[in-house]
């Protein structure tokens, strides 16, 4: 796979289903490399083929949703989030808050890696350092504070905040244990875990991996011998692997894919609702001149967006426009306003702020929704419609959006970005998006520059507060206060959808659009 370093070229589209002005050239720079399946799985083996490249089975940097299933394989946490969005014990037998700042927990006896090492405190301890000390880390902005772990004895310890922490339960499900001695605060490439499968052969490069079932695992024994692991990033590619019976589970797909899969023998589609946001998010590291400095010409570009026609046309229904800064299936979420397309309100306010002729360049990595480029190319039409000129910015999964997200690659205006509602709790999602800090800018960890020193201290309250009824309300206000700062051009929270062989049974689809491997089987 050969890395295109980002450039824009002219190119042109189609005339889209949106009803925007059709022919016009639009600058897009497609960074994605071709990829395809190669061999049929075996009768032992399942063969996945995801949208995105799975780049390291670590998580510290890259989780996106359908990695999860494949990461978790390998790696386990204390904790997980099963049906229901609640928490479940994985690592753990005991995980109990005893004070509104202390959690109790004890390790299950006999665990081991899949080399036989014991799992340990200390290499609970290591693993939430290492989170504290990557840089960039999309974890760590999930946490209002990391915990200090105190070891109270060989399989027993207290996790240790300053302030209370009470969704800290769900928050570890998502740091990985591994080895102290392997550790590092970088996404590992090795595959050494706890979990059901371990890694026999790896490509991060080209985000391959085989993985085996480990003969000795500690929990139930997972029915599938061996998982393949490929990275497919044309849909068209991977619909017709498994309907050719080469992949056996296809992600984020289409709901023009799934019409076509809808009914075919020896293939089965499942779906359920999605706590994921998309959003077309503005850059925050602007200049004070900048016009997108102002939220006012933020909110103006937002009328420009036909959000039902996006919804309807592209997305084709298989998405709603969301209604809040989160998603409201999220517990404590709020329903905080709506998008409304109003062409000549956005062309009038733009004049009237002195920001008409703007230009602007959308950046997004392919794959980090259904149907994105589309959603793209609909969207520059639309901003041209109100004499915005928008290029767009394509990176191949795996390569460098990171650093430009971090502010550290070229510059941009608005990311097409996806975040996970890993927790289920509304808090989780608005800490890592809306409450970061000048320290956290200084290492690029503030979520696309977004630093708000009023809004971080209401959701850090409301983050801290232990009475449910009372976080929720202190949650609302600063959901409100986020939608009046317009940071995203349009937002939309789309459903979960996955296709599957029949012989494929067992995948209980989890709203964080992943599953529990050791309970997939095979039959036939």
């Amino acid at each position: 796979m050969t890395r295109t370093p980002p450039s824009e070229t002219l190119s042109r589209r189609t005339l889209l289903r949106v009803g925007a002005a059709g022919g016009a050239g639009l600058a897009l720079s497609p960074l994605a490399a071709c990829a395809g399946p190669t061999g049929a799985p075996g009768p032992g083996t399942l063969t996945l083929g995801l949208n995105r490249s799975l780049v390291s089975l670590d998580n510290k940097l890259n989780q996106f949703d359908a990695a999860v299933t494949v990461q978790r394989a390998v790696r386990q946490a204390l904790t997980a989030i099963g049906p229901g969005m609640k928490p479940t014990l994985v690592l753990a037998d005991r995980f109990e808050m005893t004070a509104p700042t202390t959690w109790s927990v004890r390790l299950r006896e006999g665990i081991r890696y899949s080399d036989g090492r014991p799992v340990t405190v200390e290499d609970v301890t290591t693993a939430v350092r290492m989170y504290g000390e990557v840089a960039g880390s999309f974890i760590l902005g999930l946490f209002p504070e990391l915990p200090r772990v105190e070891a109270t004895g060989g399989r027993t310890f207290l996790l240790h905040t300053r302030e209370p922490v009470p969704v800290l339960d769900r928050l570890m499900a998502n740091i990985l244990i591994t080895p102290a001695k392997d550790n590092r605060p970088e996404e590992l490439r090795s595959g050494v875990g706890t979990g059901p499968y371990r890694v026999v052969s790896a490509n991060s490069g080209a985000g391959e991996y085989t993985l085996a079932r480990v003969p000795d695992y500690w929990g139930r024994r997972p029915p599938v011998e061996r998982v393949r692991v490929r990275f497919v990033p044309e849909e068209s590619s991977r619909v017709v692997a498994l309907r050719s019976g080469e992949l056996d589970v296809i992600d984020t797909i289409t709901p023009d894919s799934a019409e076509q899969l809808t009914g075919l023998p020896g293939v089965h589609l499942e779906k359920t609702s999605g706590v994921r946001l998309c959003q077309l998010f503005y850059n925050f590291r602007k200049p004070k001149t900048h016009p997108l400095s102002d939220p006012r010409v933020r909110q103006a570009l937002t009328y420009a967006i036909d959000g039902e026609s996006l919804v309807r046309d592209v997305l084709t229904d298989s998405a709603e426009q969301a209604q809040g800064v989160v998603p409201l299936s999220l517990q404590g979420a709020e329903r905080t306003g709506r998008f409304v397309h109003d062409p000549a309100r956005a062309r009038q306010l733009l004049k009237s702020l002195g920001a008409d002729g703007l230009r602007i360049r959308i950046m997004w990595e392919s794959g980090e929704f259904a149907a994105d480029t589309s959603v793209m190319e609909a969207v520059a039409e639309m901003l041209k419609d109100v004499g915005v000129r928008a290029s767009l910015l394509q990176f191949e999964p795996g390569g460098d959006i990171l650093k430009w997200r971090q502010g550290k690659g070229g510059d941009w205006d608005v990311i097409g970005n996806g975040f996970p509602g890993p927790t289920g709790q509304a808090v989780t999602m608005l800490q890592a998006m809306y409450a970061g800090t000048a320290e956290d800018e200084r290492t690029g960890d503030a979520f696309m520059g977004y630093v708000n020193p009023a809004i971080a201290r209401q959701i850090s309250d409301a983050a801290t507060e232990a009475d449910p009824a009372a976080r929720d309300r202190k949650l609302a206000a600063a959901q409100h206060a986020v939608w009046d700062t317009w940071p995203c051009m349009w937002a939309f929270v789309p459903k979960t959808l996955l296709a599957r062989r029949t012989r494929v049974e067992g995948i209980g689809l989890l709203p964080v659009n992943s599953y529990d491997l050791t309970a997939v089987r095979l039959e036939g």
